[in-house]
């Protein structure tokens, strides 16, 4: 089971969805997986300190703020991190995102004077903005990585967009609010056009 795959069972677990309510079908591999996984206490994780998560709030937000539609706040997405900081990143990434977490603060500048989530949106975006470019030579931003497959080893920064992503399009709100949702029975059809301002289906059509 790949990286993705392990992400997609790890969202039904914390979501408690099935998969073709996220939009996606599961593996001979996956199905077992999940026939066997452990119940996880999703209801009372206290992963994060409290500051940390105040971080990771913001962080989501700069990345999928509300607008006319739902943010990620709106969506749980600091929750859903939280989880799965706390009970699927492995020892690498989880290494990797504390010290990520811990970083954040050192980038302040001084003369702020304020944390991480008291900034104004436009200073918050300029330093996730210097973390992408002290990342962008790792392999997660090569070109054609379309899937955005789940590198271990990428930096803090992929990480969090990823996680991001993930947590907003398993929700209920992305799912719904954001991407089109139809709950007829599904079938395959490989060319629906999509109108200039109209966003991608949450299941298969």
């Amino acid at each position: 089971m790949n990286r993705r795959e392990f992400l997609q069972c790890a969202a039904i677990l914390i979501s408690g969805a099935s998969a073709s309510q996220l939009g996606f079908t599961l593996s001979a591999e996956q199905t077992t997986y999940l026939a066997s996984a452990p119940n996880y206490n999703t209801t009372a994780v206290d992963y994060f300190t409290p500051a940390q998560r105040k971080i990771v709030a913001a962080m989501t937000e700069v990345i999928i703020p509300r607008t006319d539609t739902p943010g990620a706040i709106d969506a749980g997405v600091p929750r859903y991190i939280e989880l799965m900081a706390a009970y699927w990143l492995n020892d690498v990434e989880s290494a990797i995102f504390t010290a990520g977490l811990q970083d954040i603060e050192t980038r302040i500048p001084k003369e702020y004077g304020l944390s991480f989530d008291q900034l104004a949106p436009a200073q918050q975006l300029e330093i996730m903005e210097a973390l992408e470019d002290d990342a962008s030579d790792s392999e997660w931003y090569e070109f054609g990585n379309t899937l955005r497959e789940f590198i271990s080893e990428a930096p803090f920064i992929c990480q969090f967009k990823e996680l991001t992503v993930w947590g907003f399009f398993t929700s209920e709100e992305g799912a719904s609010q954001v991407l089109r949702y139809d709950p007829m029975p599904m079938y395959f059809n490989g060319d629906i056009p999509l109108g200039r301002n109209e966003s991608t289906w949450s299941s298969p059509l």
